[in-house]
């Protein structure tokens, strides 16, 4: 299943005579009945983020007819061949949708990152190739800040700007005791590749990490992307960096119970000379 999760993308839609809907908030209520009662009958749904404009493009590149239910339902099975779904799994419509959103903006970030890298690629002063090296490097760093960070549940935002906007990946993991931390397969591909973009493109960019403990403060470090390895930031940047408005650049107000403190030096890989 395709949804509208925005009015603005639902409004584009009711141009078309065969759309049937003329109120979103309704239409959600009715796919989340429509999903319930799939689930009741033992159905496995996916349900993917339909873009207007997008669909729109796939018609006219395919000579479709946009105005009907058998061109939104192809559009629907090769958005779901192409990924960026997420699977029904009886989670309220109001879950639902944001979590969409969500896998939407990982997937446009993950198509603009690798497009990216392959501009950056061919082989080095040294002869290496510049995307593999980049991507190692980048799963090194990775791997240090995890097992810097030690015991907690730990939330890692990595940002690198590109082309007049900044590429994001958001990772969680969890580490407990002397086991290696668990990490989401997908979102740490992700997280590796937009890192691996900075270190390729040799541009500017960092990694921010907040660790959760129970029972303590929340504990805020930082790095910095400098000649292909993470720089730690001393205690005044960190706070520095958390507390101003990527946008505006104006300062926001500490967080009430966040520790700042500087990150932790990492070991750069033995051998290894950047890309």
């Amino acid at each position: 299943m395709a949804l509208l999760a925005d009015e603005r993308d639902f409004t584009a839609m009711r141009r078309y005579a065969s759309f049937a809907f003329d109120d979103h908030a309704l239409y959600l209520r009715q796919m989340d009945g429509l999903l319930r009662a799939l689930a009741s009958q033992g159905v496995h749904t996916t349900v993917a983020l339909f873009d207007p404009v997008a669909y729109q493009e796939y018609c006219a590149d395919l000579r479709l007819d946009p105005d009907s239910p058998a061109s939104r339902t192809r559009y629907t099975a090769e958005l779901a061949a192409a990924g960026g779904s997420v699977t029904y799994e009886g989670q309220p419509i109001d879950r639902l949708v944001p979590r969409l959103i969500g896998v939407a903006e990982e997937q446009a970030t993950w198509e603009y990152a690798t497009a990216l890298l392959s501009q950056a690629g061919g082989l080095g002063d040294r002869g290496e190739d510049i995307v593999r090296a980049a991507l190692d490097l980048a799963s090194a760093a990775l791997r240090a800040v995890v097992e810097a960070a030690g015991p907690g549940a730990h939330h890692l935002v990595c940002s690198v700007p590109a082309g007049g906007t900044s590429l994001v990946a958001v990772l969680r993991a969890l580490a407990t005791g002397e086991r290696p931390p668990r990490l989401d397969t997908s979102a740490a591909q992700l997280f590796r590749t937009v890192l691996a973009c900075g270190i390729a493109r040799q541009s500017p960019g960092g990694i921010v990490l907040r660790t959760l403990t129970p029972g303590a403060p929340d504990v805020v470090r930082g790095w910095a992307l400098l000649g292909g390895w993470l720089r730690p930031l001393s205690e005044a940047e960190v706070f520095t960096a958390y507390c101003t408005d990527a946008e505006t650049g104006e300062p926001i107000p500490p967080e009430h119970g966040v520790e700042y403190r500087a990150g932790i030096p990492l070991a750069r890989p033995e051998g290894d000379k950047g890309v």
